[in-house]
């Protein structure tokens, strides 16, 4: 396990400082040179000094309709996972019907079986 690693509280405003500067471009810039593991460590400086401009941000705008249309994709989306997961089950209870009905009957190679009657079954 790596040790912890304490910094002073005159590091981190020195590195806010230069973010808010302009020294780096985001704050995994400035922790990649400063060597600062964390991927959100400068970020939680930022909220503790309530610096919150320094965070990135997204802004998105959307009109009513592109909203609309999300929600529709993601309620399509749904709906087609739901029917790829019925047919993967479908084809397993296929298969394994298969099994035991080819069990039943005695056929042992049941590879030969779908060869032999693939248009068939």
């Amino acid at each position: 396990m790596k040790p912890t690693i304490r910094y002073s509280e005159a590091f981190k405003l020195q590195v806010l400082r230069e973010l808010d500067e302009g020294r780096f471009s985001t704050p995994y810039a400035a922790a990649r040179t400063y060597g600062i593991r964390g991927m959100g460590t400068i970020e939680r400086w930022a909220r503790k000094y309530n610096q919150y401009h320094l965070l990135r941000k997204v802004v998105r705008v959307e009109t009513p309709k592109e909203v609309n249309e999300v929600k529709t994709l993601r309620n399509r989306v749904r709906e087609l996972e739901k029917a790829l997961a019925d047919a993967h089950l479908k084809g397993r209870f296929d298969e394994a019907y298969l099994e035991v009905a080819c069990d039943m009957a005695g056929i042992d190679d049941i590879n030969d079986f779908k060869k032999k009657h693939a248009g068939k079954v």
